[in-house]
């Protein structure tokens, strides 16, 4: 069945900012298959708004699946130069309740929650460098395209060197377009980098896995750029790796990843009863399920129950997606999250227990 549209209505006034504070759903309004396990999902608000965000920056999807509650983040593939509409850029993860979720029924005209935008991972956010190096692997190509995207907007003449890693040819992101971009960007040079070739395609790029020696020779001067890395987990780890052996200066490196399902929460650090200042304990109730255990005031709530041995639902142990997202019956915390929740939800009394360090004892509902 065909969907209407979404034209906005170019001559009327500027539509107000979205907000996730005012503003809760995006409904779908293209879906475009990328690859054969890629999908961009085209959003926009329900009501007339503008998005305004840092290119790079990442939203957080709220779902109910199976009955289940799911927040995930997922970095904005679209720029904020135009800004009507965003969009997320997907790959199926085997076994990914979300992912899954979306190739295979998120449609045009379906509508999902969502928080955000939120995350500092942008060249945007710091000066500008005189030299760029953007190294993708895989879907982690997303942050990196809206940046680029957002500069070719904007005319920029920024020098990068933008290198996108795949398995396959078959599996390279947005190379047509950004073939375009640099032909309008004349200091842009592209690199493609794949492990394994693809029997007949015409691929003429690089075989092979990134190391130092290939990123010497597609970027001589690669110790001077300003590094901007995002992909698998194993991925970003050899590029640190290899930069880090090369003598580079990982002051000037950044990345991002949402990999939220390896990362465990960290251990609690060890008290000293009898030093001076040692840490307050508190006690922490949880209402509903009638159980209860002690947090130290240097403790996340999280860390607290993990201790304890009780499972509380989290992923990113950060305060960046909301999976643990608590409403607070009584008691005060300090909470410093990253943008996993809303400011009117806190002031009605949510909390993250990943980021939630208590001043007093806490009791929530759960």
């Amino acid at each position: 069945m065909a969907t209407l549209l979404h034209v906005p209505d170019l001559a009327a006034p500027a539509s107000p900012s979205w907000s996730s504070d005012r503003d809760e759903t995006l409904r779908c309004v293209q879906v475009r298959q990328e690859t054969h396990d890629v999908k961009t999902f085209v959003l926009a608000a329900e009501g007339p708004r503008s998005f305004r965000y840092l290119p790079g920056q990442f939203i957080t999807l709220e779902l109910e699946i199976d009955g289940s509650k799911i927040n995930r983040c997922y970095t904005l593939s679209s720029t904020p130069t135009r800004p009507d509409l965003v969009s997320i850029t997907v790959k199926r993860v085997p076994g990914g309740p979300v992912s899954n979720w979306l190739h295979d029924h998120f449609r045009a005209g379906m509508s999902l929650g969502a928080i955000g935008p939120a995350g500092v991972f942008s060249c945007f956010s710091h000066a500008p460098a005189q030299r760029y190096l953007f190294l993708s692997g895989g879907s982690g190509v997303t942050p990196l395209m809206s940046m680029t995207r957002a500069l070719h907007d904007l005319g920029s003449d920024a020098d990068i060197v933008f290198v996108h890693c795949a398995r396959t040819p078959a599996d390279l992101l947005f190379p047509e377009e950004l073939t375009l971009m640099a032909r309008n960007m004349a200091h842009l040079r592209l690199a493609y980098v794949c492990d394994q070739p693809l029997p007949g395609s015409a691929y003429a790029g690089h075989l092979g896995r990134m190391d130092a020696a290939r990123l010497a020779h597609i970027a001589p001067d690669f110790l001077l750029r300003d590094v901007y890395t995002c992909g698998p987990a194993l991925f970003m780890a050899g590029v640190r790796g290899l930069l880090a052996a090369s003598g580079y200066d990982m002051q000037r490196y950044r990345e991002e990843s949402f990999l939220f399902e390896a990362l465990d929460v960290p251990p609690p650090p060890a008290a000293d009863a009898g030093a001076a200042g040692a840490s307050d304990v508190h006690h922490i109730e949880l209402q509903k399920t009638g159980q209860s255990f002690t947090c130290r005031s240097d403790q996340t709530i999280l860390q607290a129950a993990t201790a304890a041995g009780l499972r509380l639902p989290s992923s990113c142990s950060s305060g960046v997606c909301g999976t643990c997202k608590t409403r607070k019956v009584s008691g005060q915390v300090q909470m410093n999250h990253a943008g996993g929740i809303r400011a009117r939800e806190v002031d009605q009394g949510w909390i993250l227990p990943c980021c939630s360090k208590p001043t007093s004892n806490v009791a929530l509902e759960r």
